[in-house]
């Protein structure tokens, strides 16, 4: 099972890799079909299947979906541990079945795995929860199926400019730290220092609580009118956050998902009729 789960993980990093919409680190949509997006998921089962039937690929081959911070939440094991790395793996599955519509987002739990730093969730460190389960599964093998996980999250794209001028990203640089991100970090080889603080990854998927003026400068920095984030936590799985910022959540019950007209234009006003309950969906 551990080479399975290797093979697995690996394939994903191929995946990602061969994805006919990306350019280094930045997915490319056209301005037409239809996209859905979600918002964290953390270990979230029944949501991840709402957004995948929701999302409906096979019957809408000009469809895309965005997936972001899988892992870090959900189930636990017996012990304690954060069992999210099961999900993981299914979306990956999902991403083989329909390569070039499903997208990943790297995530601050992605760098913090990558990187094997502290990242804390409901006061618990999730990269030791999470490690600790996969020693339990996969005993002596843990080590490189570990270490398979942080290549595969190291092979995500960093974020997704449609033709129509929206933006996806996990976040955006915080006010304070918004003079030192690269705008190149889009356009060449991801370097793992650049998941690590102050690295332009790292900037780009912790930041909070941004200003206008900050969102402001990052639209013509990006060249986009309208940001789609997660990150920030969102008790009724949504809320506009800016002039020209939506922030989704798909971690709870109360979680979202966004679904976009690639051929129409939006302000984050009227990205807000495009929400959709994850409740909803059967």
């Amino acid at each position: 099972m551990p080479q399975t789960t290797i093979d697995l993980l690996n394939r994903g990093i191929a995946a990602n890799r061969a994805d006919r919409f990306r350019r280094a680190n930045l997915i490319g949509l056209p301005g037409e079909g239809s996209l859905v997006v979600g918002g964290d998921i953390h270990g979230h089962r029944r949501n991840f299947e709402r957004l995948v039937a929701h999302a409906g690929l096979g019957k809408h081959p000009d469809r895309h979906i965005i997936l972001q911070e899988i892992i870090h939440g959900g189930p636990e094991d017996d012990a304690g541990g954060c069992l999210s790395y099961q999900l993981l793996f299914e979306a990956i599955r999902f991403k083989l079945r329909f390569p070039d519509q499903v997208h990943f987002v790297m995530g601050n739990h992605d760098t913090a795995c990558i990187n094997s730093s502290e990242v804390m969730k409901n006061g618990k460190e999730m990269n030791r929860a999470m490690a600790s389960a996969l020693e339990r599964e996969f005993r002596q093998s843990s080590p490189v199926v570990r270490q398979a996980i942080q290549q595969f999250l190291f092979s995500q794209p960093l974020a997704v400019r449609c033709r129509n001028r929206v933006w996806i990203s996990h976040s955006l640089p915080n006010d304070r730290f918004v003079g030192q991100f690269d705008r190149g970090l889009f356009e060449r080889e991801l370097k793992i220092s650049d998941c690590e603080k102050p690295g332009s990854a790292y900037l780009l998927t912790w930041g909070r609580r941004h200003s206008q003026a900050t969102l402001d400068h990052m639209a013509k920095v990006l060249d986009a009118d309208v940001f789609v984030l997660g990150h920030q936590p969102q008790p009724k799985g949504w809320c506009q956050a800016g002039d020209n910022l939506i922030i989704l959540a798909s971690d709870h019950n109360h979680g979202c998902l966004l679904q976009i007209d690639l051929s129409k234009t939006y302000t984050a006003a009227t990205l807000v009729d495009s929400l959709l309950p994850l409740a909803a969906i059967e």
